[in-house]
């Protein structure tokens, strides 16, 4: 347990089985830094921010429900179960942060109850401002959880309605297993799961008018966010648009989703294409307004990278900012290109900053998905979109790195260690359907259509086709932080293997040359 971290720390706190003076001070005062003070709210990811403010009143209130038994065995010293943490160097910044939580340690006694009680008060109307209409925060867990005891902390009793809408999200969070177990998930994704959907079937070359891609249309439309959320504080003037990631959560749209959304809607024949058009614009324009400074685009927020909250002794969890990634700077590219703006200047910066990004060995990084075949898988076809030849030096290298890394059996794979070990794992690891669709969406893009790469990776996937049409894939290729937090997307195995498959058949679906292309021929008989 000693060696645990912070977030696990906190759930042994709440039952007594560790010490709260022991853990980073997490004052509630937090909640009245102004937006251009360092370590603002705002200065965190919306994940880590939506979870932090309840969190304050948890760490203020200090509460503790006892268990009924002890946790010794899980300590390699029962005698000092809380060994101090050794301080580093004060001239460094993790020495000036531990010393400064120190500081906050003492101060606590100091605080006016009355100063404390308010600034509870303040972070209590800020988490129900940001309670969604169904019950949940955000869409994910971990601040519904927390939320749900800072309220209850507070006073709320259990039929007070947000209690009661926010207990019942949380089930609606459960997986139920055969022997009467149930799991929480961490988050669930019905916007990016369709969108991704539709573009795979599509690709593969399902009518554009099918009445199944019309309803799932309409559901994307009816799911557009058409309200202001933490993304206004630093975007004040932009027009809401977009989509988030959830069933619902309407505070934080983000950039990712709304590309692909656009990217599938436009792939498809809707009876009202006026409806269609005039969402697509509004997320268009609200990606848009949403690039950071230096070009690129993150998944939520503007500019959130402020060197701070990462060096807090309580932010050893994981990621807690939202800095531009290449892979949703990628999909944004693709998207303006397939809207008609690969000559917009917004977009060439979007591209510079990607060809910047290139790492020395002609990958790219993937920030939500494992990893460089996910990053590089993104990134080529949108450079290719926006007009980059096959024959660019950044392409070329890309391409030869793909190839460098394809596994003896056809397929691509890489491990999760390539986020701790790049040299070591990146590009490597066992075949999964996921990362061999990645590498032959990259492939076929950069026009190796014909080569014996692809020939051999897309042999791969039709030889790994169980009977029923699926994919099977035991290992994680989705990310949530990079090597703390992965993520099982269920659907991967499926949507992006059809939309590889769909494209060596019919070709890239903007490229206005789709030839036929029988599937035999990659079976090599």
């Amino acid at each position: 347990i000693a060696a645990a971290r912070v977030f696990t720390r906190i759930w042994l706190a709440l039952f007594g089985w560790w010490k709260w003076e022991d853990l980073p001070e997490l004052p509630p005062e937090l909640i009245w830094f102004p937006s251009w003070m360092p370590l603002n709210i705002y200065d965190f990811g919306c994940w880590a921010r939506q979870t932090i403010v309840p969190l304050t009143i948890v760490s203020a209130k200090r509460p503790v429900r006892p268990a009924p038994f002890p946790l010794d065995e899980l300590h390699t010293d029962p005698a000092h179960p809380n060994p101090p943490q050794p301080l580093a160097p004060a001239a460094s910044w993790d020495g000036a942060f531990q010393r400064l939580d120190k500081g906050l340690h003492a101060l606590r006694k100091a605080v006016p109850k009355r100063l404390r009680r308010a600034a509870m008060n303040t972070a209590a109307r800020w988490i129900i401002e940001r309670q969604e209409n169904d019950g949940c925060w955000g869409g994910i867990q971990p601040p519904a959880v927390y939320s749900i005891i800072a309220l209850h902390l507070l006073g709320y009793d259990l039929q007070h309605p947000v209690m009661r809408e926010g207990l019942a999200s949380l089930d609606r969070f459960a997986v139920w297993r055969e022997d009467g177990a149930r799991m929480i998930e961490a988050c669930q994704s019905p916007v990016w799961d369709t969108c991704l959907a539709t573009i795979a079937l599509v690709d593969a070359g399902l009518p554009a008018d099918h009445p199944r891609l019309v309803k799932a249309v309409d559901w994307m439309l009816g799911e557009e966010v058409v309200r202001r959320g933490d993304w206004a504080v630093r975007r004040p003037e932009l027009p809401p648009g977009g989509w988030a990631f959830e069933f619902h959560n309407e505070n934080y749209p983000d950039i990712d989703d709304t590309a692909e959304v656009v990217l599938a809607l436009r792939r498809v024949r809707h009876p009202e294409p006026a409806r269609v058009e005039r969402a697509i614009g509004r997320g268009v324009r609200w990606t848009l307004g949403m690039q950071s400074r230096n070009g690129a685009w993150g998944a939520f927020d503007v500019d959130n990278t402020s060197p701070f909250p990462n060096r807090l002794p309580f932010c050893d969890f994981g990621e807690v900012i939202d800095p531009p990634s290449a892979d949703v700077t990628a999909h944004v590219v693709e998207m303006l290109a397939v809207e008609g703006l690969a000559h917009d200047p917004r977009t060439r910066r979007g591209i510079e900053w990607l060809l910047a990004e290139q790492e020395p060995d002609g990958s790219w990084f993937g920030r939500w998905g494992v990893n460089y075949v996910y990053g590089t898988g993104s990134v080529v076809p949108a450079l290719v979109a926006a007009g980059l030849p096959a024959a660019h030096p950044a392409i070329r290298r890309a391409v030869a790195w793909l190839e460098s890394v394809q596994n003896d059996d056809g397929g691509w794979g890489e491990d999760l260690r390539s986020y701790r070990h790049a040299k070591e794992w990146g590009g490597r690891g066992a075949s999964t359907a996921s990362q061999t669709a990645w590498a032959l969406m990259a492939l076929l893009a950069a026009g190796k259509q014909d080569s014996r790469a692809v020939e051999r990776g897309v042999a791969w996937l039709v030889a790994t086709q169980r009977e029923d049409g699926s994919w099977d894939e035991p290992y994680f290729t989705g990310t949530g932080f990079p090597w703390d937090f992965s993520i099982n997307y269920h659907l991967y195995r499926q949507v992006f293997p059809l939309t590889a498959l769909g494209r060596y058949l019919h070709g890239e679906p903007f490229s206005g040359k789709r030839p036929g292309r029988p599937l035999a021929e990659a079976k090599g008989s």
